[in-house]
Order: C-alpha cells, then sequence, then structure tokens
C-alpha cells in the first residue's frame, strides 16, 4: 500500500488528485509543494473578473487552510523542487530540505512563452500567469491608458476584453491571419473580430512584432512591427501561448515531448512517478493520439485517474475535454477537438450573437464551439463520446435539436 504522496504542483489538479486519494480511502501521508506563496487557487477568474476587480482575492482559493488540517495534508509554500532522485525516490526543495515519496505525482503545470523582440524586458511588459500578475496589470488597467495585447489567443482576448471594460485603449497584434486560429474556424474568429472591434478593440492580424520601444526611464512605450508601423502603448501584455513546465522532469530523465508522456492512467516512464494537469502529455483514446491540454476539466479528470491509479483501481482516463472563454458577454464553450477535420457546419446565424460551428471528419461530429449556445453543448458533450455522425444537412438547421440530427 503506497503511504507517502508527494505533490510537486498547488493548482486544481492537485486538489482533485487529494480529494479522489482521501474519499477512496487513502490514509497515508501526502504532502503538496507549491512555488507561490498562496494556497491553491482558480486561474481562469485572473484574466476575467479578478482582473476586473470584481472577484476578491479570497474567492479565487479552491480550498482554504482548514481543508488541508482537517485531510491530513501538509502544504509547503513558496518552495520549488530543483531536483528528483528516482533511486532514492526523494526530491530535493530549494531550502535543501528532501522530501521521500513512494508515489510522487507531477502537476507543475505550464509557463507563459517568453517574448524574443529586443525590448521584451521593458518596464511594463507583462505575462499573466499567477495572482501577481493579474495585480501588477489591475494597478495599470487605468482609463484611456493605453495597452498593446501581442497575441490573439484566449488569454489575450480575454484580457483586451476585461481592460477594454475598465476604459483602457486596447490593440491586439497578431500574427496570424485570424485571431484564436489554432483553436476555432474561420467563422468563430470573424465573430469574435468583429466583437471586439465592436467594443472599440483594434485588432491587427498579420503583423510580425520587430521590437518593444522603450522611454529614457526604461518603460515601455512602443510596439514596432516588421512593416514599420508603431503602437504607442503604456504597458504591454505578452500572450503568444504557454509551454508544459516539464523541466524538472526532463532533467530527472523521464520521457517528455511538449509535456511529460503519461499512460491512461497518468503515469509517467517511471511507474513511482505520475504527472497532472497541463504538463502532462496523455493519449487519447478517443481520439487515438497524444494530446497535452491546458483546461480545467482536464486538471480535475486527470487528478482523478492519478489518484485512483495510485490506489490500485485504476480507470483509464477517456473523457471528451471540454473548454471555455468568456469575453463580454459573450461564453464560448468547445467541447472536443477539432483538429484535422474536414468540415464545419454552422448551426444559427453569428449575427444574432447565439450560434454553434460543428466539426466533422469523415462524418464523424469531432468537437463542437458554442457561442452562447448551452443546449448544443450539453448535448454534444454526450454525441461526441459516441462517435455520434450526423446527418449534415439536419445539423445546419438550427432549429432542429443536435440530438435528432440523424
Amino acid at each position: 500500500m503506497t503511504q507517502h504522496v508527494l505533490i510537486i504542483g498547488a493548482g486544481q489538479a492537485a486538489i482533485q488528485l487529494i480529494d479522489t486519494l482521501r474519499r477512496k480511502g487513502h490514509r497515508g501521508q501526502i504532502t503538496m509543494v507549491g512555488e507561490e506563496p498562496h494556497l491553491p487557487y482558480q486561474r481562469p477568474p485572473l484574466s476575467k473578473k479578478y482582473l476586473a476587480g470584481s472577484l476578491e482575492r479570497d474567492r479565487l482559493t479552491i480550498r482554504h487552510g482548514a481543508y488541508f488540517e482537517e485531510h491530513g495534508v501538509t502544504t509547503l509554500r513558496g518552495q520549488r523542487a530543483l531536483g528528483i532522485d528516482r533511486s532514492a525516490h526523494s526530491v530535493l526543495l530549494d531550502d535543501g530540505c528532501k522530501l521521500g515519496y513512494d508515489a510522487l505525482v507531477l502537476a507543475t503545470g505550464s509557463r507563459s512563452r517568453e517574448l524574443t523582440v529586443p525590448g521584451a524586458l521593458l518596464g511594463g511588459v507583462h505575462c499573466l500567469r499567477n495572482i501577481a500578475d493579474a495585480d501588477q496589470l489591475r494597478a495599470l488597467a487605468q482609463p484611456t491608458a493605453r495597452l498593446v495585447v501581442i497575441g490573439g489567443g484566449y488569454i489575450g482576448l480575454e484580457a483586451a476584453a476585461t481592460c477594454r471594460e475598465l476604459g483602457v485603449e486596447v490593440t491586439v497584434l497578431e500574427m496570424a491571419d485570424r485571431v484564436m486560429n489554432r483553436v476555432v474556424c474561420e467563422p468563430v474568429s470573424r465573430f469574435y473580430a468583429a466583437t471586439h472591434a465592436g467594443h472599440g478593440v483594434n485588432i491587427h492580424t498579420g503583423v510580425k512584432l520587430e521590437a518593444l520601444l522603450g522611454d529614457h526611464s526604461g518603460q515601455v512605450c512602443a510596439a514596432r512591427c516588421a512593416d514599420g508601423s508603431e503602437y504607442p502603448a503604456d504597458f504591454v501584455l505578452v500572450g503568444i501561448g504557454v509551454l508544459a513546465e516539464d523541466r524538472l522532469a526532463a532533467a530527472s530523465g523521464l520521457e517528455v515531448a511538449n509535456g511529460i508522456v503519461v499512460d491512461e492512467h497518468c503515469r509517467s516512464s517511471d511507474p513511482a512517478i505520475w504527472a497532472i494537469g497541463d504538463c502532462a502529455n496523455q493519449f487519447s483514446i478517443h481520439y487515438q493520439r497524444r494530446v497535452r491540454l491546458e483546461s480545467v476539466d482536464n486538471a480535475f479528470e486527470q487528478g482523478t485517474t492519478a489518484a485512483l491509479s495510485i490506489l490500485g483501481m485504476p480507470l483509464p482516463h477517456d473523457k471528451v475535454p471540454w473548454f471555455w472563454s468568456d469575453q463580454y458577454d459573450i461564453k464560448l464553450i468547445i467541447v472536443g477537438l477539432s483538429q484535422d477535420h474536414d468540415a464545419v457546419v454552422l448551426r444559427g446565424d453569428p449575427a444574432t450573437r447565439a450560434f454553434s460551428a460543428c466539426y466533422l471528419r469523415g462524418g464523424e461530429l469531432i468537437a463542437i464551439d458554442t457561442i452562447n449556445n448551452a443546449r448544443d453543448q450539453m448535448a454534444a458533450r454526450k454525441l461526441i463520446a459516441a462517435h455520434f455522425r450526423p446527418n449534415a444537412v439536419k445539423l445546419a438547421d438550427s432549429a432542429i435539436a443536435l440530438k435528432d440530427c440523424v
């Protein structure tokens, strides 16, 4: 019976792991090590309600201190793991302490992709990954301040929407030919570009950032693109994607490839080490390929899967993933993975601000983007899991329920 479960990382995945371990009867020691001084907290609101100032910091916390005391969990905050000695089953922390383990779970998350152009280290250039980042941005997001967002993905556009509602002048610079190009189809991209434009956000696509310019005090004052255009900025948000935080795993000799490679039970190439959440690259049974997912839903599912595996009750992870994004009063929920689709069918009119985009591959529904459309979203979760093959003509008729498009 596994006695000591050591968790490196203190986010959603770690909490779900702890919940499942204790609920399913684990009575051994559990230790959770986190780099930040805070108890585990929700990250999605950082670009939305918390950045807007409408959500207090205390309400971000997933579990308060009493929870860990009641569940017999030792929490080590503000400490970083420096190395794993796999043969000795121990982890070295930055304070010099060594922690032994019977089962080690890496829930290290992801880190922001760094900007490499000249001026990237100027004052006023920020990313948005944690509470400290959000606090700094909130202090700068004053009416009439000028923000340049580098990258038109989820984080960049969510923060752009929040800052615009705070009265900030916002410009978004995106290298691709459309916003959110990696995750949604062209009609959905077009809808979001128009929505942001309607709120006064200036979006420029197909532009390559050449440098960030600074003033005499070392603060950023503008962004310059390769075509010679310049955009004034009082502060800059870099949102060009994230990388799996797999450096600790790689240094210890674990197999890594765009994240820590794990099996359907979240077990790594070392049988005593599991990986969960943003840092894990897992084989998807449903899609028959490896995927690394950055979502709260995936953190929950993998936390549960790893806990059951550690307890000797293995249950393969085979859930269809889902994601969400809130921008202004628009809720986007994506169910499934749309990569390699060969057809897109729209349900409803984007002009109504409530529609869906269905992704098909070989006639099978593999994913759906729903915009303010809870009915399609809820139905799609079961249908995609069941490898639903809809009638394309019926699918395009939003008056017909998704489940009836057979």
